[in-house]
């Protein structure tokens, strides 16, 4: 594997392998499996575009051709923040098929995260679009390139400025014919124990850490979800979310409706009204969504005026949709809600399409995997009996076992025998687990976490704060919404839109920024002077 990832045991890796759930596939070989079976059917659909899967795997390759040509190697990391398109799609298998690996950034990430994104990753290549809404991602490209003389390549999807390269015509590449790109690449073809994508932590910490997923993990995660999920060739699923994201990728997602036959529809935008207007036109089964754009649905008329016979599953991930809301979900749509939990870090838990309904309204599923290894274990790292509440931990054929260039992260996050710390509170019942909340101090909001040491930290930088916490508090859409407590110093002021200001002069993201300032005298503290955030939460109530 690249230097500074940790590997399977040999053992393990062994035994994955004799089982069959290590194909020894790429990501971009799973992708031609499909091709091969089923080469003029649409694998993906955009508006009015229609590509067919000997099209994705034709473009696919001549861009990875490309992509060597103009210098870069396998091995070589590329962030990748494009937007949901299908030139995400291509890119995403081009880097696949040629041995780079993708670090997947996201269209909210601003300057902040995308310099640590290249810094820790020693990317050697930026993938993004020229604007996306009122934000001009080239600017910042071209920051980013000035800062780091490690990054040679600046590819736009769209116009790109001066010293950036434009994608479409590097995805063109008539000059090449499949059959030389086939050979081309075959000299490249990455193993398949070799990393093929990097994702992004949850970000406990200040910043996010890189997760080094393998081509054989990666496509039994596909694979297994998919299962999980009842997809066929008869699949036609829809994309809202961000396609950089584990859940959308490959939990089942894009990749999993790949593997298994199945057309994947990439939604132009969030607009109710676009959304069914798509699951009719295009007879959609399946839909990824989050608890805020389902509570949204749920409150609306506008689903009404759309045939939704072909809808059959709609599934949530990224923050626990609460059981009155997947009985009405149910009663609505008429369609299954599918719950999906789980961690970019490996372990997915679904709920089963034929669950009894209280599982289905209740749990958060149980492992995609026979071989997922689950356990919950109290403060002393000892194992509870089921039914009692503690930190899920899990080992298995597709959870990674370290972070990328980590090994103080992975002493934390990982057993002395390579479990992996969820780092949430859970009690489980046989395979199934139902979810209480995080061990670690995050907020999540409608699935994006926002670590509150991050956020603190730079609140510190202002002059008038003398102390600051983050607290989580309950939102109806969104699950949490940030609320930053502050204690100011003696004679200063500070007002809610100078706090976002500040922040904004951070360049952070913008689902992190605060949506409420509390100034308080003081804050409920431990003996031992630690910040009580469950009390102060409590007291900011009332």
């Amino acid at each position: 594997m690249l230097e500074g990832c940790v590997p399977w045991p040999a053992e393990a890796a062994a035994e994955y392998r004799r089982l069959g759930l290590w194909e020894d596939l790429t990501v971009a070989e799973m992708v031609e499996r499909t091709m091969r079976s089923v080469p003029d059917k649409t694998a993906l659909v955009f508006g009015d575009r229609r590509i067919s899967y000997e099209e994705l795997v034709r473009d696919s390759r001549r861009l990875a051709v490309a992509l060597l040509d103009l210098g870069l190697k396998p091995g070589e990391r590329v962030v990748v923040q494009l937007p949901n398109l299908p030139e995400f799609v291509i890119a995403y298998l081009a880097l696949n098929w040629m041995g780079a690996i993708p670090v997947m950034a996201l269209r909210a990430h601003r300057h902040a995260e995308v310099r640590h994104f290249i810094r820790a990753s020693g990317a050697s290549a930026y993938l993004l679009p020229d604007v996306v809404g009122s934000f001009d991602y080239r600017p910042m490209a071209a920051e980013m390139a000035a800062e780091f003389p490690s990054l040679r390549h600046l590819i736009v999807a769209g116009e790109p400025a001066p010293g950036q390269r434009a994608l479409d015509p590097l995805i063109a590449g008539d000059s090449v014919t499949d059959r030389e790109s086939v050979a081309r690449l075959a000299a490249v073809r990455p193993a398949p124990d070799e990393v093929s994508t990097m994702l992004l932590s949850g970000g406990t910490t200040s910043v996010s850490k890189l997760i080094p997923r393998t081509h054989n993990d990666y496509v039994l995660n596909a694979r297994l979800c998919a299962r999980a999920a009842g997809f066929d060739r008869d699949t036609v699923f829809m994309a809202i979310l961000p396609l950089g994201h584990n859940y959308n990728l490959a939990s089942p997602g894009l990749l999993g409706t790949f593997a298994a036959g199945g057309t994947a529809v990439i939604a132009t935008g969030t607009d109710t009204e676009a959304i069914f207007a798509t699951v009719e036109r295009e007879r959609v089964s399946v839909i990824a969504s989050v608890v805020p754009l389902i509570s949204g649905w749920l409150d609306s008329e506008v689903p009404k005026r759309f045939d939704l016979s072909s809808l059959k599953v709609v599934q949530n991930g990224g923050a626990r949709l609460a059981p009155e809301l997947r009985a009405r979900l149910a009663s609505r749509f008429g369609c299954t809600p599918q719950e999906i939990y789980g961690t970019a870090e490996g372990l997915i838990n679904m709920t089963r399409l034929d669950d009894p309904r209280e599982l289905l309204l209740e749990s958060s599923g149980a492992p995609v995997s026979d071989h997922d290894e689950i356990k919950v274990l109290d403060d002393d790292d000892r194992e509870v009996p089921d039914g009692q509440t503690g930190e899920l931990v899990t080992r298995g054929p597709y959870t990674i076992r370290g972070y990328y260039n980590a090994p103080e992260k992975n002493a934390e996050a990982f057993t002395a025998d390579g479990f992996y710390r969820m780092g949430d509170i859970v009690r489980k019942r046989g395979r199934h687990v139902f979810t209480e909340g995080r061990r670690k101090d995050l907020i999540n909001r409608g699935g994006e976490k926002i670590s509150c040491d991050e956020i603190e930290n730079l609140i510190f930088g202002l002059p008038q704060v003398k102390s600051v916490a983050l607290v989580g508090l309950p939102d109806p859409v969104f699950g949490e919404r940030a609320c930053a407590c502050i204690i100011l110093q003696p004679g200063t002021t500070l007002a809610f839109d100078e706090l976002i200001a500040y922040l904004r002069e951070q360049k952070i993201a913008s689902f992190k920024l605060p949506e409420r300032l509390e100034i308080m005298a003081e804050f409920p503290v431990s003996p031992v002077g630690k910040i009580l955030k469950r009390e102060l939460r409590e007291k900011v109530l009332g």
